[in-house]
């Protein structure tokens, strides 16, 4: 498979120009990166308007993922989310239209919809245990609806979640079809799901839009992510995808994860499905091993290993330091949880460390505790109006029955704990002491005097 902007890019290495346009590097190495990191220069194309060698990489993307269009975002999921929702919102002729979420989903789509000015009914699952957990199943999704005044102009969900929880969204998407609703999946862990025979990529199962993050499990430099429109969705959500793009995106996109979106496309091309299956086939006896020195083990997706911490008689936290110790770093920890993610690219020796790291722990009885997430909070602002009004920072203790700014989030997984506009319950503060939070972003109690509530 042709790797074109890569190409073009060396090209212009090799070609010595004197580099009278930006960056300011000018090509130096300072980092070592620089010569390869350019502009919008003639012949390199433009983004959200190409017709040269952009276009013909994205066309790479599109034909592997079999997609109607596989657009490039250079800002991650967090760009690609926000113009899923625009696209969706622009069929809806409410002037605040309604968007039907599951409760965990990422802070960018909480801003999205304060940026769009959405609103939100949440989707709570019976089996939710953390915040980062949300796998609503199709009778759930159609109980909801059945119980809605208005149809929301989309159904939103995350999945694979932090945990690695999968939706099953080829149920979800027949009961969105059944509705005329169009599905939108974060699936910003799952972007290796299509390689997988057969494909459990939520293109293929019957999303309408879905974003990848591609650097989360491809080997993509960080920010480089896919926006994927479905050949089943409507012809107006294709012409219009670059349009909502460029309404978010930065206006100088990084020529550096651009080429290596490209070389993606040659990667996966050339043997990818193969290497995958022997990734997995590894993970598969690492999750043994680790089980039987113990360890409760969590089931998910493929590539990852998730422990639940507490049942294994450590804090997540606890844990990751003991891994740490030994030189194997964790992707997250928490009280509760511990999770690890793999790819092709990981080694042989970076799992026996990981085996070995295990077998220098031993497991002790379970611990007690924890938190559950907070269902059905009051709701006393809509998201835009808390989102930018007026704010101050309080320490969590004294934050009960004010409301809610920014969104507090667990981070690196970035689920909001408690959400712009809700008030704050002595259950919300639990739960953020639980997770390690101090303080809180809440709307100023003068703005709340002065308005119509």
């Amino acid at each position: 498979m042709q790797t074109p902007i890569y190409d073009f890019v060396q090209n212009y290495i090799q070609s010595d120009d004197a580099r009278f346009h930006m960056p300011g590097h000018k090509g130096v190495p300072f980092l070592g990166c620089e010569p390869g990191d350019i502009t919008e220069i003639e012949g390199a194309d433009v983004l959200y308007t190409p017709s040269g060698i952009i276009e013909q990489s994205e066309k790479n993307a599109t034909m592997l993922f079999q997609t109607a269009h596989t657009f490039y975002s250079t800002e991650g999921s967090s760009l690609a989310i926000r113009a899923m929702l625009a696209m969706a919102r622009e069929t809806s002729d409410s002037r605040q239209p309604l968007v039907l979420a599951a409760r965990n989903a990422h802070k960018a789509f909480v801003y999205a919809c304060a940026l769009l000015d959405l609103r939100v009914q949440w989707l709570y699952s019976d089996r939710a245990h953390h915040v980062c957990t949300g796998v609503i199943t199709p009778c759930e999704l159609r109980m909801a609806l059945e119980k809605l005044n208005e149809m929301p102009m989309a159904v939103y969900v995350t999945s694979p979640d932090y945990l690695g929880n999968v939706c099953d969204i080829a149920g979800l998407s027949s009961v969105c079809d059944a509705y005329g609703i169009p599905l939108l999946v974060d699936n910003a862990h799952g972007a290796y799901l299509g390689f997988l025979e057969p494909s459990l990529h939520p293109i293929a199962l019957g999303a309408s839009l879905c974003c990848d993050s591609a650097h989360k499990t491809l080997p993509v430099l960080t920010g480089g992510a896919y926006l994927h429109v479905s050949k089943k969705a409507p012809e107006h959500y294709l012409k219009n995808a670059r349009k909502y793009l460029s309404l978010f995106a930065s206006t100088s996109p990084s020529y550096l994860i651009l080429q290596s979106l490209d070389l993606c496309n040659a990667y996966l091309a050339r043997g990818y499905r193969e290497r995958l299956s022997e990734c997995i086939r590894r993970v598969i006896d690492v999750k043994k091993h680790i089980a039987q020195r113990g360890f409760c083990m969590v089931d998910g997706e493929p590539l990852k290993i998730v422990i639940d911490a507490k049942k294994s008689g450590f804090e997540g936290t606890e844990l990751a330091q003991l891994l740490r110790a030994q030189g194997v770093q964790c992707e997250f920890s928490d009280p509760d949880f511990l999770v690890l993610m793999a790819t092709p690219e990981n080694r042989t020796v970076d799992f026996e460390r990981l085996k070995a790291a295990f077998n220098a722990i031993t497991p002790r009885e379970p611990l007690d505790g924890g938190v559950e997430p907070v269902r059905n909070p009051e709701i006393v602002l809509d998201l835009r109006r808390a989102v930018l009004a007026p704010s101050e920072t309080v320490f969590v203790d004294d934050a009960v029955g004010r409301i809610c700014a920014s969104p507090t989030v667990a981070c690196p997984p970035a689920v909001p704990i408690v959400i712009s506009g809700e008030r704050i319950t002595e259950a919300h503060v639990r739960a953020m002491k639980y997770y390690g939070h101090k303080t809180i972003e809440v709307v100023k109690e003068s703005f709340l005097t002065a308005q119509e509530l």
